[in-house]
């Protein structure tokens, strides 16, 4: 009885630590999130600044930008 006792306070304790483990990652891994996306929200802000620019400097430019990112081609 005393070994099944053991075991199971064993199993129990091996389950904790895996369990701080996946919760430390997984916090980790969430907490990193709103750094990367403040990021590229960012760099959003940038290039549609840099687009708008393109399209008072260059309106030529800026119609191939477009063309090319949106994937249609012109013949």
């Amino acid at each position: 009885m005393f070994r099944t006792v053991a075991t199971l306070a064993l199993v129990g304790l091996v389950a904790l630590v895996a369990i701080r483990i996946v919760a430390g990652v997984a916090g980790g891994v969430l907490g990193l999130l709103p750094g990367v996306a403040w990021l590229l929200f960012k760099l959003l802000i940038v290039a549609g600044v840099v687009y708008f620019v393109l399209t008072i400097v260059a309106p030529d430019t800026a119609r191939k930008v477009r063309e090319r990112i949106s994937g249609s081609t012109s013949l």
